[in-house]
């Protein structure tokens, strides 16, 4: 009778785990641009809405990241300084840095799929 109990308390479980799984919100992606040699790289990145992108700044000298929008605006970042953001509204972001205009690149936010995406107006 123990066993069954138990085995009828395990299916439960196992059960309640799956249904949170489908119903909880898919955890946000994550991407990376490296800032280079007074470059951005990859110079265009395409994610999902909800990501977020990190810029890590591998160059000696500083740069920052601004939207030509300002949608996102960096500090000034020293060797190995990161700055992330966050990409919730899919569309094209165009950016710079400010310091060195030359420097651009673009993230290319996409809607995201599956039974957590927001349904298109």
């Amino acid at each position: 009778m123990m066993t069954v109990k138990l085995l009828a308390n395990a299916v439960f479980a196992g059960a309640a785990a799956l249904f949170l799984l489908a119903v909880a919100p898919a955890a946000a992606g994550e991407a990376a641009v490296k800032i280079g040699n007074f470059t951005f790289g990859p110079q265009e990145l395409k994610v999902k809405s909800g990501t977020t992108v990190t810029w890590t700044n591998e160059d000696d000298i500083p740069h920052t990241v601004t939207s030509t929008t300002m949608a996102f605006k960096s500090k000034a970042l020293d060797s190995d300084d990161k700055f992330s953001f966050t990409f919730s509204t899919p569309g094209t972001y165009q950016y710079f840095c400010s310091l060195h205009p030359h420097m651009t690149g673009t993230i290319v936010v996409e809607a995201a799929t599956g039974s957590n995406a927001t349904p298109p107006k």
